[in-house]
């Protein structure tokens, strides 16, 4: 048993575990990183972001986009005689990429004089955790909980990762499976049915509430699901899945939708809904951490009730985005070395979903704006009015901005169409530097490219667009 001293330790490796670290050393502080690797595969450097989600997901989504684009080659004067698609070559780039990026925090880690610990941790006192294997001791005046969540069975859906499965699973298939119902219609649901349509699995979508991708505005919602029905994804919205079974190698799902009970059989069921913190055996409740449905309490500082501990990341439960975690954990170090912070305001950060066509929001739904008794404006335009994308033959959707009515300060911005994950980043500015649909409308944007549409949809406030 050895002790070790640090001025602060970060625990888990994940978005907000690593950016927690490199911050605090780039702070002057002598960091410690604890990540555990359980051989389930999810842990590791990079948490499952890296490794087993948003990036080998975005990996396999761009294979979809290229088969999709190569089934529509006839237009572009290109054709194949003999096409073969390789779902396990996909998975196979997909995991290469997630290495190297892996293996690029390893570097970073190093670089910033970072000591990192392969071991579970658990806390016995406020300044103590203890090392599973090792039994060492580690003690720091201030440590930061980065542990993030995992996903959790719902009732009558017990996760066996054969029949019905997480997103993890899915991300290492061999093959893609010939039908495949999906429960929950958030961004995960609708970014697997995409990908595994695209590969011509048959693909049917369990939604209890009344739209896909619920949180999202509801026009932004209305639009992928003509989007969908067009491509052949099926859905069943309102409805409630009420369980499953297992018969002759299929699974029989049972729901009911417009009061009456039916059946979807399948390969397998993937569960999009539903995640639990990884809080569990890590000591906190026996040295007094608050939790909250498991969930770690935070304030705007990211510090615990007990203030020498902070949380970032997944594990708060507060918007479960892996650049949520990288803020977070940003200003958990600067916070615990000294520096004036400033506060997140969760309702403004970029919300993304990588499906086709991609969706993109930030700030307030227009049902979110009207119920909070705002007066408002809207408008929307629409990408087949925008030259770019009509040349790319990308033209579905539209850029939708809500503003306040009497001062003009942007309060949402709901955007589903061609590349609108990276168009968000100009909305995120103008929010951040309090500009308006004025400044938005007045800035010449290059042409021709997509984000014409931004300032087009400024200038739409004003009922002043040129091209609609």
């Amino acid at each position: 048993m050895t002790q070790h001293d640090f001025d602060i330790v970060v625990i888990g490796a994940g978005p907000a575990g690593y950016h927690s670290a490199i911050r605090a050393s780039q702070l002057g502080m002598k960091v410690a990183l604890i990540e555990k690797d359980d051989g389930s595969g999810i842990g590791g450097l990079g948490g499952v972001c890296l490794n087993w989600g948003c990036i080998p997901s975005k990996s396999l989504l761009k294979n979809a986009e290229l088969i999709n684009q190569i089934s529509e080659g006839e237009k572009w004067g290109i054709s194949f005689e003999k096409l073969n698609i390789d779902f396990s070559k996909a998975v196979k780039r997909s995991r290469e990429v997630s290495s190297a990026l892996t293996q690029g925090i390893g570097y970073l880690i190093n670089k910033n004089k970072i000591t990192l610990f392969n071991d579970n941790a658990k806390f016995t006192s406020n300044e103590t955790v203890i090392l599973t294997s090792s039994k060492d001791i580690i003690k720091a005046p201030k440590f930061i909980i980065a542990t993030g969540a995992r996903p959790k069975s719902l009732p009558n859906l017990e996760i066996d990762k054969n029949f019905i499965i997480t997103s993890r699973e899915a991300l290492d298939l061999k093959d893609s499976p010939k039908s495949i119902g999906i429960i929950g219609a958030g961004a995960i649901g609708v970014e697997f049915a995409y990908l595994f349509h695209s590969y011509s699995s048959e693909v049917m979508l369990f939604e209890m509430l009344p739209h896909l991708v619920p949180n999202e505005d509801e026009d932004v919602s209305v639009e992928l699901e003509k989007s969908f029905s067009s491509r052949g994804i099926k859905f069943a919205t309102n409805c409630k899945v009420l369980g499953t079974s297992i018969k002759e190698n299929k699974v029989i799902i049972k729901y009911e939708h417009n009061g009456s009970e039916n059946q979807y059989e399948c390969e397998k069921v993937l569960l999009g809904v539903g995640v639990q913190p990884n809080t569990d055996n890590l000591g906190l409740e026996e040295i007094g951490v608050t939790l909250e449905k498991g969930f770690v309490s935070i304030d705007e500082n990211m510090s615990t009730n007990i203030k020498n501990i902070y949380a970032v990341g997944d594990v708060t439960g507060k918007l479960m985005l892996a650049h949520v975690g990288f803020s977070q954990g940003a200003i958990a170090a600067e916070h615990a070395s000294g520096e004036t912070v400033h506060s997140l305001d969760y309702k403004e950060m970029p919300r993304c979903t990588y499906c086709q066509p991609q969706i993109a929001s930030i700030g307030l739904t227009e049902k979110e704006a009207r119920d909070s008794g705002r007066s408002i404006k809207t408008a929307k335009f629409p990408f087949k009015a925008v030259g770019k994308a009509i040349a790319i033959g990308d033209s579905e959707g539209f850029v939708k901005l809500i503003t306040d009515n009497e001062s003009g300060e942007l309060i949402g911005a709901h955007l589903i169409g061609p590349e609108v994950t990276e168009l968000i980043a100009e909305i995120g500015i103008l929010k951040l530097l309090e500009g308006t649909n004025v400044e938005l409308g007045m800035l010449t944007h290059a042409h021709p490219t997509l984000s014409e549409a931004l300032k087009e949809a400024g200038l739409a406030i004003s009922n002043e667009a040129i091209h609609f």
